[in-house]
Formats: C-alpha cells, structure tokens, sequence
C-alpha cells in the first residue's frame, strides 16, 4: 500500500475517532431540547438502521441466517446505551478513560469465550489499566475506590459491552460486512428504546418531548454516525489490527479537547495518572 493510501485510511479512523471524541456535546444538547439520550439514541440508530436497509436490502438476509448475530446486537447495543447516556450525565473524560477500559475486559472475555489463555503480557496489561482504573475512581472523599455515580456504572458497563462487541466481530468475522453493520445499529436501537421504556416505566427516563426544534440535530448526528462506521469499516479494511487500535485511542484525545473547551471535565491529577496508566495498557494491548 502506497503511503497516500495509508495516509487516507488512516484520516479514516481519525474521522470516526472525532465523531465518537466529540458525540457527548450533541448528545447534551439533545437532552437540553427534551430528548433523554436514551430516546435520542434509539431514534438516532433507527435512522442509521433505515440508510443501511436502503443501501444493502440484502443484509436482512443474511441477518436472518446467521442468529448468532443476535449477540453482537445486543453488545453493541449495550454498548450505545451506557457510553452516550454516560457522557451525557458525567464527567466526559472520566467517562471516557472508565469506557477505555475494554482493552483489559478483552483479556478475560477472549479467554471465556474464544479459549484464548491470557499471557504474561496480557495480564501485566491488566494489572496496569485496572491500577488506573482505582486511581480515577479514588475520590478525596471516598474510602475505597469505587464508581460514585450512575455515570461511573455506565461507563464501565459501556466499556464491557465495547470489549464484548470486539469479541463477538472476530467470532462471528465469516458473516457478510453488511449483516454485522445491520446487527450492530440495529441492537443500538432496540436496546436502547428498550432501556428507555423501561426507564419510563421506573420513573427514571423522562417522556420524550416531540418538537421539530431537535430534529435537525438528530438527523445530523445519524448521518455522523453513518459516515463514521463507514470511515472506520474503509480504514480497518486497509490497516493492520495494531495500528488501527492506536490510531482509535485519539478519540480520547478529541473528548479531552472538546471537555475542556466546553468545561465539561475535570483534569485533575488524579485523573491525568490514573488515565495514563489506562492509556498505556491500550497501546501496549494494540502493539502486542
């Protein structure tokens, strides 16, 4: 491969990276505008869900054919519901470090479900993202370093079901591109309507107030979505697994930046170390 070509699929993966780093501000403005990042989710990824039926009618098929697929629907449906109601409710670059996790979650899920023995290499990348881990969940006041907040459990949640949905692509890696693309907005909606209802129900998830005020920004945030899955499916095609992990790892980057911008993080340094050490595991887990 040329070094342009290179050069252009990896401007691929920064471009999704960017629309992930800096989907936490639209998500807020939704919620702003009456619309739970719950609903908004689901109404985002049924969008999403119709461009793809219009692009490939046939991925239906092929989704029908394969029901393990249901699985990584539902992971990467998981995976919507706690990162975007996350960052919605919480410190953004906690949020995402806690979310960064997935790398270590990888380890254990691997070995569970693809028979992969963790190595020596794999369980010192463990032993340092969980000790970053502790050292962000440490408050001054806390005692012990647990997660404080909803926005704490969804993030780790969030960041497990990520690690799961990477598992499950490589398990299920003979089904067509165009299924698993299905599966994956697909479960994004359903779970994420189906959190939602049960929210409505609880009494946790407000109604959804319908106005035309946010239906541009949501349809701007699906096309975003779209553009980016895409991106990432040219630049993950065209790269090796290790670089493509790197380059992903911006997206902490990009929500850092626009965290601080918009004062919506804390950078203290009990975060700056304890994110280092989670930073340093998902490098090492990409250039293994």
């Amino acid at each position: 491969m040329s070094p342009r070509a290179k050069a252009l699929a990896a401007g691929a993966l920064v471009c999704n990276a960017f629309v992930w780093g800096v989907s936490w501000w639209p998500f807020r403005e939704l919620q702003a505008m009456g619309l739970h990042p719950l609903w908004s989710t689901a109404l985002i990824y049924f969008f999403c869900l119709a461009g793809i039926s219009a692009w490939r009618p046939g991925a239906w098929r092929s989704f029908a054919h394969h029901p393990q697929l249901w699985w990584l629907a539902v992971a990467a449906g998981l995976t919507n519901v706690g990162f975007n109601w996350a960052v919605t409710v919480g410190d953004v670059v906690r949020v995402v470090l806690l979310f960064y996790l997935m790398p270590a979650w990888s380890v254990l899920l691997a070995w569970l479900l693809l028979g992969e023995r963790p190595t020596r290499a794999s369980l010192l990348r463990l032993l340092l993202a969980m000790t970053g881990v502790i050292i962000v969940l440490k408050e001054p006041a806390s005692p012990w370093p647990l997660p404080q907040d909803a926005a704490d459990w969804l993030a780790l949640m969030g960041g497990l079901s990520f690690a799961a949905t990477n598992v499950m692509l490589r398990k299920l890696e003979y089904t067509p591109d165009a299924s698993r693309m299905l599966a994956m907005f697909g479960g994004g909606a359903i779970m994420a309507s189906g959190a939602a209802l049960l929210g409505l129900i609880g009494g946790t998830v407000s109604a959804p107030l319908w106005s035309v005020v946010w239906v541009p920004l949501a349809l701007g945030l699906s096309l975003a979505f779209l553009v980016s899955n895409m991106a990432l499916q040219y630049g993950a095609a065209r790269l090796a697994a290790s670089t493509t992990a790197v380059v992903m790892l911006t997206e902490i980057l990009f929500a850092s930046i626009s965290a601080a911008l918009l004062g919506a993080a804390e950078f203290s340094p009990r975060i700056l170390l304890g994110g280092s050490l989670i930073v340093l595991a998902a490098v090492l887990a990409a250039r293994k």
